[in-house]
């Protein structure tokens, strides 16, 4: 009788943890459930709680997808085995990020010429177009594709999480993201804008490495799960990034340069 009513009584606090205040409860509290909309809900949840994230795990994160991008998805298998998720539980990587787009952002408007409306302008095309537009389409894409063809025969009924795609976008997106819209940012002027081959070798080759990158950890993102299998295909594009990166230098076109003007021309 005596566990019986601690039975019922952890019941209730059960009940009691996941209806909590300042966001509205998910449909379902079934323990053996935990669909997408759950997930999300506990994601937004700690949107607003900067005491709860681990921002310094963040900038772990950040500095690991330059050096060794692999250790940051061994991560990703741990939060599996211990939360039954791959997708982030902590947006505190969402948020250094939206940070860094910030930081960046005020550098093109200077080295742009930009005003205060036309920094706004392309603040907004970063943040909601370059990152979370490309980042819906390709995650979408990826999403699909990797359910659809990369999936183990063995493994079918699992499947790769949405947010999961989402967190790989996010990852490829910030080595690109510094190195074309922070570093570069100190030698557009004074060297990479010039009409020279030795300025416009390196202004591409910034563009080769960034790209690269981007392609590289989207493939480590997916090669990771122990459900997929064939996402070598991942890495073709890099095929014709590096001939785009050849004919530029033979053809004189400087991409740092057209990527620029075509920052300007938007805003």
């Amino acid at each position: 009788m005596v566990i019986q009513s601690g039975e019922s009584s952890f019941g209730r606090d059960s009940v009691t943890r996941a209806t909590s205040p300042f966001l509205p409860p998910p449909v379902t509290h079934r323990k053996d459930c935990m669909s997408a909309a759950v997930k999300r809900y506990r994601y937004l949840r700690r949107l607003f709680k900067f005491e709860q994230m681990d921002f310094e795990f963040a900038l772990w994160q950040m500095m690991y997808l330059f050096v060794a991008p692999q250790k940051v998805y061994r991560n990703f298998h741990y939060r599996k085995e211990t939360k039954s998720q791959f997708a982030r539980d902590d947006p505190a990587f969402l948020v250094l990020l939206s940070f860094w787009l910030f930081v960046s952002s005020v550098g093109f408007t200077f080295v742009l010429g930009l005003g205060v409306y036309e920094f706004c302008k392309f603040l907004l095309y970063v943040i909601f177009v370059d990152c979370i537009g490309v980042g819906l389409c390709v995650a979408t894409v990826l999403w699909y594709v990797s359910n659809k063809y990369f999936l183990k025969p063995n493994y079918r009924g699992q499947d790769v999480e949405w947010g999961y795609a989402f967190d790989v976008h996010l990852n490829a997106f910030f080595p690109p993201l510094i190195i074309l819209h922070v570093l570069q940012l100190f030698f557009y002027h004074v060297f990479i804008s010039q009409d020279w081959f030795i300025a416009r070798l390196f202004g591409n080759t910034l563009w080769l490495i960034s790209i690269g990158l981007y392609i590289y950890i989207t493939f480590l993102g997916y090669t990771c799960l122990p459900i997929l299998h064939r996402t070598q295909v991942l890495l073709y594009p890099l095929v014709p990034l590096f001939l785009t990166f050849i004919v530029s230098l033979a053809s004189g076109w400087n991409i740092i340069r057209t990527i620029m003007d075509f920052y300007h021309y938007r805003v």
